[in-house]
């Protein structure tokens, strides 16, 4: 059971398998990643930074997110969700955001949304 600070609910990490991928399918949302995360992912596809880039993200701003696609209508997912697998594809490479979820500023206050879409929320 993971608890961090400021948060009244805590993560069971056992119990990611059962919902099959809720935090990475849904509705349609930027995934942020930065530099250090993309070179890091270039690296590892040994690829440069440019190709990633072009493959795998697209510009909001000054910022960078990872594409999604229309698996069914209004009903997006990343593109590194396996969905065989019903998991993530690239886990170890992971950015900040996927890395620190359930644990964002935003549910401090809107436990009962992240209740909904993850199982493994423990009030």
């Amino acid at each position: 059971m993971i608890s961090q600070d400021g948060f009244n609910f805590s993560f069971d990490e056992d119990e990611c398998a059962k919902c099959e991928g809720n935090c990475c399918i849904g509705d349609s949302g930027y995934i942020w990643i930065n530099t250090q995360e993309i070179q890091n992912f270039a690296n590892a596809f040994g690829i440069s930074t440019e190709e990633f880039i072009e493959k795998y993200l697209f510009k909001v701003g000054y910022k960078f997110s990872i594409k999604e696609f229309e698996y069914k209508p209004n009903r997006f997912a990343c593109i590194f969700f396996d969905f065989e697998k019903r998991n993530c594809s690239v886990y170890d490479l992971r950015p900040t955001q996927c890395r620190t979820f359930p644990f964002w500023d935003y549910f401090k206050n809107n436990i009962q949304e992240v209740q909904k879409e993850c199982p493994a929320i423990k009030i």
